[in-house]
């Protein structure tokens, strides 16, 4: 098939919010979504012969972590189509760098990016002559898109790792695991003093401050009977952990 015949060949995409997949409104938004591309289809003289579907998936949520998106690149080389179809700019995504991404991985495989309300994420790009019979991106270009789709997606992740954390402390919150000594108090947010756990913690470092290596103290402790939290004896790497704590 010529890249003129595959601008008339199309992948619909459906996406469905995790508000949507909760209240189970699905199968409703779903309808809306293929009825709204499908009357697209006929007015632009397009067939849609593939459907791609991502359910309980935020607009801002990167390419990667959608598996139906995933899904609709394969499908568009699969079909040698055109045109990747979405109702609305807001069901491909709410983020204008993840939908200048999504625009981009798109030209990868040779297609345009449309919605059937004609609405934009304000990230559109260049469009690919699809009546060249040429490549519309050439190697290099391909492997730099992807690079720099995977980059975006691993900061994007940090960023929201980063976002939550910064909410915790700010409601104060305990982030990470807890020190070994200690437990999580009633009210769930804050530490008080595990008097079994600090009294290992005093064991171990008189065995140290004995002359005891470490492998040595993990003997001691296991002929004693001394476990951890898990119940199982207490391993090297946590009597080191231990005697780095306190130092």
């Amino acid at each position: 098939m010529s890249r003129a015949a595959g601008a008339r060949v199309a992948v619909g995409y459906l996406r469905l919010s995790q508000a949507e997949h909760d209240e189970s409104a699905s199968p409703d938004s779903q309808i809306r979504q293929r009825t709204a591309i499908e009357g697209w289809a006929v007015a632009q003289g397009v067939e849609v012969r593939s459907w791609q579907v991502d359910v309980g998936v935020s607009g801002v949520m990167p390419i990667a972590e959608r598996p139906g998106l995933v899904a609709a690149y394969g499908a568009l080389r699969a079909h040698r189509a055109g045109v990747l179809v979405a109702a609305s700019a807001a069901r491909f995504s709410q983020d204008v760098l993840v939908a200048w991404l999504i625009e981009r991985a798109a030209l990868v495989e040779g297609a345009i990016v449309r919605t059937a309300d004609g609405s934009s994420s304000g990230a559109a790009v260049e469009a690919p002559d699809l009546t060249s019979t040429g490549a519309p991106v050439d190697g290099a270009w391909t492997r730099g898109a992807l690079d720099l789709a995977r980059a975006y997606e691993r900061v994007a992740a940090r960023s929201r790792t980063r976002a939550a954390l910064a909410a915790k402390r700010a409601r104060g919150e305990r982030i990470g695991a807890l020190p070994y000594g200690y437990r999580l108090a009633a009210d769930g947010l804050h530490l008080e003093v595990d008097d079994l756990e600090q009294a290992v913690v005093a064991m171990v470092h008189e065995l140290s401050n004995a002359g005891l290596s470490q492998r040595a103290i993990v003997a001691s402790l296991a002929e004693r009977g001394v476990v951890g939290r898990t119940g199982a004896p207490l391993q090297q790497t946590q009597v080191a952990r231990l005697l780095r704590s306190a130092a």
